[in-house]
């Protein structure tokens, strides 16, 4: 088929890692790990990789850890610009330099807006990079000879901010939804009842959901923990498997403590052409999308995420393929329910009989800040490169299941195809929204919750629950010398049990028994 020179295509793709406890551990920072990957994607696209560099006209960060929120320390240092300071190490002077909001979405966002930008002329070439050190910096931080990533670069940059608004505030840190695994608990939890199955049933499910993607990750050289596990290994307790947040243990949570870096090249079909890319690099993307969902408290069902999944379905309706027709797929996969909530919407099997994923996904791949699903994407474009004709599918989640951003690739030619994202999002806007009080007094039930377990045994429980008097949802914590309710909530199944809640106007504290 004749395809339009702006249509946008992904000409190469590059990953690079290393391990504290590998041989050949050199030390890397996040810019030297992004753009080790970019000198790989130069590489990958078959071409001169110096004209490529030349030709970029954009290169888009994705945000890194350590500025992912206001205060979170840097003891090795950090650039100032960092797709700047990749862009020099690789030979490359853009005109646009970009760094993108917090959220795992990031990475697939922004090869949809630049896919975009592509089409309508606004960009010719663009590298996609991210980098996270996030193990060196926390092995080196006391070291007497630590290295300094401390770096300044010339050149303006559109930094879009941490893009936190709904998904990180004081009412939920102050209640004690400080970390992701406190936070998604309150989903699987919810899940778990919605389904009706009893901690072990659903601690089964999730090991069984998880054990296949061990034995991707082993066999991925980029893995930060490249081990297999069996389905009972997962989530069963112990030394070095200790629960994290009631219902996970520390194996089926996002692995953070990793150095990797990934990156993409997208050009217009006209640029891959007169910088003589073959045409067996290029993929095409044929659908995408996405969606934000509404925030924690409002949200009609704390048990589904659907702006995710319909920011998944309408990346397929797009491409005009179905899940059945995919052959790769890569679900973000932080936690269960992150997995679980696209396979029930797509009628995915979750038994191990489909692979879920390319890489292996963050709990054993590895979780790198914001820019896991840029290694999906790689894997993905290379992938298809050697299966010509056949369907890859990311899936690439931000915040509290709150933003959701979706890519079906192939090597077939496709004409670029607009998406209809602002229209559903106003769609998911519309929805009612569930009443709730900041300041609960009286009698409640439980809707969902979570219990967190500290290194030293001291154990809080969390709730969101409905007040028995008008129906309002509330979140609410236990006080610190309740041990008796957060000891019910991890010995039964405490969804729709009676408690009470009251506020001191800062701070709302639930009990199973009437405070004296």
């Amino acid at each position: 088929m004749t395809v339009d020179p702006r249509t946008p295509v992904l000409v190469g793709a590059g990953q690079a890692s290393e391990r504290i406890d590998r041989p050949g551990y050199r030390r890397l920072s996040a810019v030297e790990l992004g753009a080790a990957a970019a000198r790989e994607a130069l590489a990958d696209t078959g071409a001169d990789p110096a004209a490529v560099a030349t030709a970029l006209d954009t290169v888009a960060g994705v945000r890194q850890f350590e500025i992912s929120m206001p205060g979170v320390p840097s003891p090795l240092g950090r650039p100032d610009n960092y797709p700047r300071a990749v862009a020099r190490r690789i030979g490359a002077a853009p005109r646009r330099a970009i760094l993108d909001v917090v959220g795992g979405q990031s990475p697939q966002h922004l090869v949809n807006e630049i896919a975009a930008a592509i089409a309508c002329g606004a960009a010719r070439a663009a590298l996609i990079v991210g980098g996270e050190a996030i193990s060196t910096a926390r092995h080196l931080a006391g070291a007497a000879d630590r290295p300094d990533f401390t770096e300044r670069v010339e050149g303006d940059l559109e930094d879009r901010g941490y893009g936190l608004e709904g998904i990180v505030s004081r009412s939920l840190a102050v209640h004690g939804l400080t970390g992701a695994p406190s936070q998604y608990a309150l989903f699987d939890n919810a899940r778990r009842a919605r389904l009706g199955q009893t901690r072990d049933e659903y601690a089964a499910g999730m090991g069984a959901l998880f054990a296949p993607f061990t034995k991707i990750a082993a066999s991925n050289p980029h893995a930060a923990a490249p081990v297999e596990r069996t389905a009972a290994e997962l989530v069963t307790p112990s030394e070095r498997n200790r629960v994290i947040a009631d219902p996970y243990t520390r194996y089926v949570v996002a692995r953070e403590k990793v150095n990797q870096g990934a990156a993409v090249l997208l050009t217009s079909v006209g640029e891959a052409e007169r910088l003589g890319v073959p045409r067996d690099r290029w993929v095409f993307l044929h659908g995408h999308a996405d969606l934000r969902e509404r925030n924690l408290l409002e949200r009609a069902d704390l048990s589904v995420g659907p702006a995710s999944r319909m920011a998944a379905r309408h990346a397929l309706d797009l491409a005009g393929v179905a899940a059945a027709d995919l052959a790769l797929i890569d679900l973000y996969s932080c936690f269960p329910i992150a997995v679980s909530n696209i396979c029930e919407d797509l009628g995915l099997p979750m038994d191990g009989s489909r692979e879920l994923t390319v890489t292996g996904g963050l709990p054993f791949f590895g979780g790198p800040g914001n820019n896991y699903s840029l290694h999906a994407v790689a894997e993905v474009v290379g992938r298809l490169r050697a299966q010509p004709g056949a369907y890859g599918f990311v899936g690439a989640n931000g915040g509290l299941l709150s933003k959701y951003s979706a890519g079906v690739y192939s090597t077939t030619p496709s004409p670029w195809r607009p998406c209809r994202s602002t229209d559903l999002q106003s769609e998911i806007d519309s929805w009612p929204s569930v009443d709730h009080a900041a300041h609960p007094d009286g009698w409640a039930t439980i809707e969902t919750y979570t219990v967190t377990h500290a290194r030293d045994g001291r154990r809080t429980g969390v709730i969101i629950g409905r007040l028995q008097a008008d129906g309002r949802r509330f979140l609410a914590r236990t006080a610190p010398a309740d041990e008796e309710t957060p000891a019910l909530l991890t010995t039964s199944d405490p969804i729709g049990y009676r408690v009470h809640v009251h506020s001191d106007g800062n701070m709302n504290q639930a009990s199973a028994n009437r405070p004296r």
